[in-house]
C-alpha cells in the first residue's frame, strides 16, 4: 500500500528535504528534476478525485526506491491541480485554466534554472494536460535553455495482457486500468459498491476516436453519463499490482538514461546526396 512522504523517493530524493546549502551543493551536470503533474477531478462515483494525483505519487514512489544510488534524481513536492476543466461542474472538480497551470510550470522551471539544474521531467499523469504540457515543455527549452522531457506513465505499457482491447482504446478516465492501480495503492479509497461500466459510443467510427487518429473536443457529460469511460467492473487489486510493478521497473531504468542524455548529441549534422557535410 502507498504512504505518503515514506521510503527513499520521500526521504533520500526529495529535493525540498534538503537545506538551501545542500542544494547549491548537489552535483548538477546530470542532475534530474522531476515535477509529477496530476489533477483533482471527479472520477465517477467509485474513484477519490484525487485519482490521478495519487497514481503519479504512488508510481514516483515505487520507481525512484528501485533506482541504483548512484542516480542523480529528486522529486519536487506535486503539482496536485491540473487542467481539468473538461470536468467542471462535476462534484468535486478543481480545475487551474490552461494559462495558469502554464504559468506555474514555467515559474518553477525558471526557479529551478535560478538554482543551477538543466534537466526537468514533467511527470503527468491526467490526460486533460498533455497537449499544454508538451507546448510548456518546448518554450521552457526555449526560455530557458533546459533540457526537458514530458512523460506520462501509462505510456511505458505494462498492462497489454491484462486489460481488454477495448478497455485499452475507450477506457480513458475511471475505467479497469485506473481503478486497478487505486485498489493496489489505497484500496480503502475506492468504492466497491459503485463499480460501474460506460463506453463511449465511438466504436463504429473509422477515423474519429477519443484520443487517437482524428480528435474531437468534448466535455465529459457529452460522452459519459456517469462520469467515468471503461469497465471499473473487471478492475481487481492483483492486476494493478502488475501494472505498477512492471512500469515502475522500466520507469527506473527510464530516468537513468535521461540524466545521461544531452540534446546536444541528437544532432549529427546533415550529409548532401554526394556523402560531403553540408556546412552549418
Amino acid at each position: 500500500m502507498f504512504m505518503r512522504y515514506e521510503g527513499e523517493a520521500w526521504e533520500g530524493r526529495f529535493l525540498p528535504r534538503l537545506t538551501s546549502k545542500q542544494v547549491k551543493e548537489l552535483p548538477k551536470d546530470d542532475a534530474l528534476i522531476v515535477l509529477p503533474i496530476g489533477a483533482i477531478e471527479q472520477h465517477g462515483p467509485h474513484l477519490p478525485i484525487m485519482t490521478d494525483t495519487l497514481i503519479g505519487e504512488a508510481t514516483l514512489t515505487q520507481a525512484l526506491a528501485k533506482l541504483p544510488p548512484e542516480a542523480n534524481v529528486w522529486l519536487l513536492p506535486p503539482v496536485s491541480y491540473g487542467k481539468s476543466n473538461e470536468h467542471l461542474g462535476l462534484p468535486g472538480t478543481i480545475s487551474l485554466s490552461a494559462a495558469t497551470l502554464q504559468g506555474i510550470v514555467m515559474d518553477i522551471a525558471e526557479s529551478l534554472k535560478l538554482s543551477g539544474f538543466g534537466r526537468l521531467l514533467l511527470f503527468n499523469t491526467h490526460g486533460g494536460n498533455v497537449d499544454l504540457l508538451n507546448v510548456v515543455a518546448r518554450e521552457i527549452r526555449i526560455r530557458h535553455g533546459m533540457t526537458v522531457f514530458y512523460l506520462a506513465p501509462s505510456s511505458l505499457g505494462g498492462a497489454v495482457d491484462l486489460i481488454e482491447p477495448e478497455e485499452l482504446e475507450y477506457g480513458i478516465h475511471g475505467g479497469d486500468y485506473e481503478t486497478s492501480i487505486v485498489k493496489a495503492i489505497k484500496p480503502g479509497w475506492v468504492q466497491d459498491e459503485f463499480l460501474v461500466r460506460e463506453m463511449p459510443n465511438v466504436g463504429d467510427k473509422r477515423f474519429l476516436t477519443l484520443e487517437g487518429t482524428i480528435r474531437f473536443a468534448w466535455r465529459m457529460d457529452d460522452i459519459s453519463a456517469s462520469g467515468i469511460c471503461g469497465d471499473a467492473t473487471k478492475a481487481t487489486a492483483a492486476k494493478g499490482a502488475i501494472i505498477q510493478e512492471r512500469i515502475t521497473d522500466t520507469l527506473a531504468e527510464a530516468l537513468v538514461e535521461l540524466c545521461a542524455f544531452d540534446v546536444s548529441d541528437v544532432r549529427l549534422g546533415a550529409v548532401s546526396k554526394t556523402g560531403a557535410e553540408v556546412p552549418s
